[in-house]
Parts: C-alpha cells; sequence; structure tokens
C-alpha cells in the first residue's frame, strides 16, 4: 500500500510519518521533496520561490512514480500544487499544465493522510514561520483533498488528535 501524509507545514506529518515507519517496518518511507532536494545541494530560499516548488513538485511526481507497493511518503504533489497556487507569484504558475502528471502519480497513492491544522491548533509555531500562510495552505488542501478540487478521485482520511490516534485511525483504514 502506498501512503501519502499530506498537510501543511507544522501540523505533525513528519511525526506521524515517523510513529507509522516504526508501526510498519517493512515499508519505505520517503522524506519530503524540499528535505531530499536539499541533501543533494538544492539552496533554497528561507520562503521558496515558484521554481522551487515546481522543483519540489517534480520531485514528488518523480519519487511516487519510481516507487515500490509498501511505501510511506511525507508529502505528496497535492500538498505542493497547494503552496504553488497560494504564492505570492501564483499568477506564473499554470495548474491545469502539471495536472495530467500529478493525476498520473495519484492514481499510485492508495491512501492520502490528511493532517490539518487543529482548533485550537495543537503545534507551537515557531515565531519565523507565516502563521497567515499555513492557515492559507491549510484551506487549499482541504479544497484539493477532500473536496477533490481537481476530480483526481483519492481516497483521503482526515485525521486530528494525538499523533497516536492520528496512527491508530491510519492502521484501522488499512
Amino acid at each position: 500500500m502506498r501512503i501519502a501524509v499530506s498537510g501543511t507545514h507544522c501540523t505533525g506529518k513528519t511525526t506521524l510519518v515517523e510513529e507509522l515507519s516504526r508501526a510498519l517496518p517493512a515499508y519505505e518511507v520517503v522524506d519530503e521533496p524540499y528535505h531530499l532536494l536539499a541533501e543533494e545541494g538544492h539552496d533554497f530560499a528561507e520562503m521558496p520561490c515558484l521554481e522551487d516548488f515546481e522543483l519540489q513538485l517534480e520531485r514528488s511526481v518523480d519519487c511516487i512514480a519510481g516507487s515500490e507497493a509498501d511505501t510511506i511518503f511525507d508529502r505528496c504533489p497535492m500538498d505542493l500544487l497547494a503552496y504553488l497556487v497560494t504564492h505570492r507569484e501564483s499568477e506564473r504558475f499554470d495548474v491545469e499544465d502539471w495536472l495530467p502528471r500529478v493525476r498520473s502519480a495519484m492514481e499510485r497513492i492508495d491512501l492520502v493522510v490528511f493532517v490539518p491544522v487543529e482548533d485550537p491548533d495543537r503545534m507551537v509555531l515557531p515565531e519565523a514561520e507565516d502563521a497567515g500562510l499555513r492557515r492559507r495552505v491549510d484551506e487549499e488542501l482541504r479544497e484539493i483533498l477532500l473536496e477533490d478540487r481537481w476530480e483526481v478521485g483519492m481516497d483521503v482520511l482526515e485525521v486530528t488528535g494525538t499523533s497516536r490516534e492520528r496512527m491508530r485511525r491510519v492502521l484501522a483504514r488499512m
């Protein structure tokens, strides 16, 4: 089963991925595209530019396309689309150009686990974090994933609560 853990920054996605990895030791874990690219030497600005997000989107699509059956992804292409459509230069991004590749990649994902911003918020944001951007991306992801904005037909599970409660819900769904 291919599982993608999705959500805006600072919601507990990576913590959930780590817990799922411990519970499912036979599964491969694919780090989020930002970290994969940074490890390879890509230098991101504090606030990535549009091209940085497109590069992450491309890496996300490629990682899914080349994945084995039992894989957990920290982020998926839908996350990057949410960041791209909320970017200050979003008018330069044409989502329609990307949708065929994104749809093809997402067809390989068996379950998208959406980790939303909760109210009250479970996370204490560092001062450097852009809380407004975080909320905007969360709202976009709700529409993209839960309302299936682009009719991709994904199986989406929204999880809230403690990291242990979230993990139990994912394992129960599997």
